[in-house]
């Protein structure tokens, strides 16, 4: 079981700090776009839509990082004043009963208007705007499979943490 988590840490942090380097990405195209537009009078539409793709990929892709880390938001009324092993039964049914339901309704819920939109080659409908729409909703289902992914990584860790008895 450890084996397979640390797989999918070591996914999720890969993809993580990949797309971390989008959000310097996202700087410098918003920099450009703002001195083109107040500096030369000159804007694009595609050039604009780039930043909402790479704001999408970032917390689409990242969400999966995200509970890697345990930096999600947390309700932390009693989990502070548990013990590893308290934590991890709360980690446990608050995986299995909240974010692998979710997760999995979001990943089947999307799938077909993912597929029709790929079906169909989405693209913006702005004109000038980026013929990618298609590409931009698939981060939808990918964020979707990383938090499953990452929610497995955690069920397991709870598990070998309830069987060890809280010893570490």
């Amino acid at each position: 079981m450890e084996r397979v988590a640390a797989a999918i840490d070591a996914l999720n942090e890969g993809v993580g700090r990949a797309v971390a380097w989008l959000t310097l990405a996202m700087v410098v195209v918003t920099f450009v776009i703002v001195v083109l537009r107040y500096g030369f009078d000159l804007g694009w539409i595609a050039l604009q839509e780039t930043v909402t793709y790479m704001h999408a990929l970032v917390f689409m892709a990242a969400a999966g990082y995200t509970l890697k880390h345990d930096a999600h938001v947390r309700v932390d009324i009693f989990y502070r004043r548990l013990g590893p092993r308290g934590q991890a039964w709360v980690d446990l049914i608050g995986t299995l009963v909240l974010l692998l339901p979710v997760a999995l309704f979001v990943l089947i819920g999307t799938w077909d208007y993912v597929v029709s939109s790929w079906m169909q080659l989405e693209g913006s409908y702005e004109t000038g705007g980026l013929p990618l729409v298609f590409v931009l909703k698939s981060f939808i289902p990918l964020f979707a499979v990383l938090l499953l992914l990452q929610g497995v990584a955690r069920a397991l860790r709870s598990l070998l943490q309830i069987t060890r008895g809280g010893r570490g």
